[in-house]
């Protein structure tokens, strides 16, 4: 298989048509030996019914119904372990990935690249989409020290290795760029012409990127870790001189400060305690979730594969 696209599908029904349209006229161009692979992840429009039919129409396309929801990045890792493809693409089904694209990330991996990000120079998205999105991407880049382009996104073309590298990583918590960065494999990203969504609105608010951001750090970073112990260490040095501040006030006036400064710091205290036990007790939940070693997936069904479902 010289080609496989991997579309998480949830939401977009009436997409599906077209996006299997374009796709084919697209990948056609390249080479008559591709597949197309669409995971629906319990899409709530019922989107199995069309990928059935699609799958009907054409042998090239693998449908694979997941048992539930398990989220787009589940989704996307279960269409790259069922890919054969010397290289895949991941593209969302909305149609703001434009299949005309594919081309273009595909002959610029030609040119000895294992990974090529499509690069949304002008997205079609709302001002404030844009700056959550930036907002965490900062945050990704300042915990991971690892820099996050927020114009880039899960559009791109991977070699069979990285595939292969990706799929071995089996974390609970996972992200697709991010752990394509981590790669080390040679990338590159191009810009591309970003389209409206062709039905609906995104399901990623701001709280799912926060607690997707608050995943990615404390999975893959220890950096909050660190800047608690250096915050603790800041505030004993604070309270230390102001110790000393105190007893010198007294030994001078005979005067002690009354309660309610002291109410004061036992509350900022004991917050910052609670706070410090929360973030270590996040890492430890992370440690039990990936301790049940479950499968990240459970796929229900699997159209036009020859393959028994792992």
């Amino acid at each position: 298989m010289d080609i496989s696209v991997v579309i998480p599908v949830y939401g977009c029904r009436a997409a599906l048509p077209e996006l299997h349209r374009r796709l084919t006229e697209s990948l056609s161009a390249i080479t008559d030996n591709y597949e197309i692979i669409l995971v629906n992840d319990a899409c709530p429009q019922n989107s199995w019914e069309d990928i059935e039919k699609i799958c009907e129409k054409d042998s090239k396309v693998k449908g694979i119904e997941l048992s539930r929801n398990f989220g787009q990045i589940y989704a996307i890792t279960a269409g790259l372990d069922n890919s054969k493809g010397e290289w895949v693409v991941v593209m969302d089904c909305d149609l703001q990935d434009r299949p005309e694209e594919i081309i273009n990330l595909y002959n610029k991996a030609q040119e000895g690249y294992d990974v090529v990000f499509a690069r949304r120079a002008q997205r079609k998205d709302s001002a404030l989409k844009i700056f959550v999105s930036k907002l965490f991407y900062s945050v990704c880049s300042f915990a991971t020290d690892t820099k996050f382009d927020p114009a880039i996104c899960n559009f791109s073309i991977i070699s069979r290795k990285v595939v292969d590298s990706y799929c071995s990583m089996r974390e609970v918590h996972r992200a697709y760029v991010a752990y394509i960065k981590w790669l080390g494999f040679k990338q590159t990203a191009i810009d591309v012409e970003h389209n409206d969504r062709a039905e609906g609105k995104s399901s990623y608010n701001f709280k799912k990127r926060m607690r997707m951001a608050m995943e990615i750090i404390t999975s893959q970073s220890d950096k909050v870790l660190k800047f608690i112990v250096g915050l603790g260490f800041i505030v004993a040095m604070l309270s230390l001189l102001g110790a000393i501040a105190i007893i010198i006030k007294y030994f001078i006036s005979n005067i002690l400060s009354g309660w309610t400064s002291t109410i004061v710091a036992l509350c900022f205290f004991g917050g910052l305690a609670i706070m410090s036990i929360g973030i270590v007790g996040i890492y430890v939940g992370n440690i039990f979730m990936q301790s049940k070693e479950r499968p990240l997936y459970i796929i229900r069904t699997i159209k036009n594969d020859n393959q028994e479902v792992k």
